[in-house]
């Protein structure tokens, strides 16, 4: 009965709201991706769990990890119940909202007054009852902001998407870095082993007297200049372990388990498929984002504005009061007859606000304006990271290509250049600059082989993919809930319904209109 009630106040309250409707401005988005390979086609892109096109096992296990224990991503779930009690908070200004229980008790002390022939010396009053004032919203402030704050809401369940697409793509590239790393360390220990080969033919030599010291001198810098490289190397893969570590909401070192169940570059398939350029900005959680916060701006400018008309009140006192003269007495307070009531409308226009009120409106409105640029911004953005992600991948397996064929020229001349010096065709200078080359190939290569499934991952992510890691789960783990209610009565706002986009007319008008205690 007493949602029934509240249903019919909410109709009643659905009248006439000053400021503007929000309107989708024209968005500038291309027809089609400029593509002129066929590593990338614009099929539908299935833009779920892409990391599994790698068949990685470890690089799938790390992202679930990291869905599971990132700290931040949990800090990015509670703002949507943040945003979703300051819904329930709004919903609650469309009722009475000012109830006050009101009360006194007073001595009177009468002397050398025209009322003492009338009155006693000396008596008491008292008084006890309740207040209200119900300010109706008939020209929309509060349902304006209501529907600011539900546009609040739903950013930030984009926002908690778009989270979940920065997470995974970041685990995937510190992952890919953490192999590339390992391969360039692989690679340089390979080419230490073969300029400690040319070091001890030039120590031969040397010592048959065929050549002089400086044959020696130049492989032992070559070869110590080479060791200097692992150390760096080492440096840098530990602070991508930890970065990863972070990223998954672990202590450093706690992943070097996992890490070595598997090495090598993760490969990227030979084609993959993007979609159009429509879909892309239709499924990208941040423009969603973008776009809320603008409709969110647009209703502040109507709920600021409603402020220079008219506001119409209803307010009431209902009270029993006694006294204690005659026969009286205070303990009859809560008889019947005793009872006073008033009630009426109330009225308020500020009209001399000098200007404060028109320059808010004019406020919100700029501040409206810049919202709707930041969102066609994002749409432009968002193509421009798409485009150029392609170029990057399209370009990066051509690279690859290249220094594929360099590589094994490199190893062929290395290995040409050691037979002639060892067999005293040549100095050593060919060995030396063949060394050189080699290393400078194959660490060029392996740069090149873990860009292709880095341009990948940024393509992914640039598509907007990654979010439906989720799969309908609630945004914030049932352990923080439980802290939560420790701490709080959160009612009924806990439940995973209260943090999902309504599915239904009745949902919506639920949670726009029904407070939630």
């Amino acid at each position: 009965m007493l949602k029934c009630l509240f249903v019919i106040a909410g109709l009643l309250l659905t009248g006439c709201m000053v400021g503007p409707d929000y309107h989708e401005p024209c968005k500038p988005i291309l027809n089609q991706w400029k593509i002129d390979n066929d590593s990338v086609s614009e099929q539908p892109f299935e833009n779920g769990k892409w990391w599994n096109v790698f068949h990685d096992n470890v690089l799938s296990q790390l992202i679930y990890e990291g869905y599971l224990g990132n700290l931040t991503l949990q800090s990015t779930g509670v703002k949507v119940l943040q945003a979703r009690a300051q819904l329930a908070q709004s919903v609650g200004e469309l009722y009475p909202q000012q109830q006050n229980m009101v009360g006194n008790l007073t001595y009177y002390r009468i002397g050398g007054s025209q009322f003492q022939s009338l009155l006693p010396p000396y008596f008491a009053t008292d008084m006890l009852g309740l207040t209200a004032n119900w300010e109706l919203d008939f020209w929309g402030k509060y349902r304006r902001a209501i529907q600011s704050n539900d546009a609040s809401f739903l950013a930030s369940i984009a926002a908690y998407d778009n989270a979940l697409v920065t997470l995974t793509s970041d685990i995937a590239s510190v992952y890919i870095k953490i192999r590339t790393i390992e391969e360039q360390i692989k690679i340089t220990k390979a080419n230490i082993k073969v300029q400690t080969i040319g070091l001890d033919i030039a120590k031969a030599r040397y010592n048959a007297g065929e050549v002089s010291l400086v044959d020696v001198e130049q492989a032992l810098t070559e070869l110590s200049e080479t060791q200097a490289k692992l150390p760096q190397y080492n440096s840098e893969l530990q602070k991508q372990k930890d970065a990863l570590s972070l990223l998954l909401g672990m202590v450093p070192n706690q992943l070097d388990c996992l890490l070595s169940l598997q090495h090598g570059i993760p490969e990227a398939p030979v084609s993959v498929a993007v979609g159009i350029p429509i879909e892309t900005i239709a499924s990208r959680p941040d423009i969603r984002q973008s776009r809320l916060e603008a409709v969110a701006q647009s209703e502040l400018i109507g709920a600021t504005k409603a402020n220079l008309f008219p506001a119409l009140s209803l307010s009431g006192t209902f009270a029993f009061t006694s006294n204690n003269i005659g026969k009286s007495s205070l303990g009859d307070l809560f008889e019947w007859a005793n009872r006073m009531y008033t009630a009426g409308p109330g009225f308020n226009w500020p009209i001399l606000n000098y200007g404060q009120i028109t320059n808010s409106v004019r406020v919100q409105d700029a501040v409206f304006q810049e919202a709707l640029l930041n969102y066609i911004n994002a749409v432009l953005k968002a193509q421009q990271e798409v485009q150029d992600n392609i170029t990057a991948f399209i370009e990066a397996k051509i690279a690859v290509d290249y220094l594929s064929e360099a590589n094994r020229a490199a190893i062929k001349t290395l290995q040409l250049a050691l037979i002639r010096y060892r067999e005293g065709e040549s100095d050593f200078t060919p060995v030396l600059n063949a060394e050189q080359q080699q290393l400078r190939v194959q660490s060029s290569l392996t740069t090149a082989q873990g860009d292709v499934p880095l341009a990948l991952v940024s393509l992914f992510r640039s598509l907007g993919g990654g979010w439906e890691i989720s799969n309908g789960d609630d945004v914030i783990p049932d352990n923080i809930k439980c802290e939560m209610l420790k701490r709080t009565d959160w009612g009924t706002l806990l439940r995973q319904e209260n943090h999902e986009v309504p599915d239904n007319v009745w949902q919506s008008f639920e949670q726009l209109y029904l407070p939630n205690w």
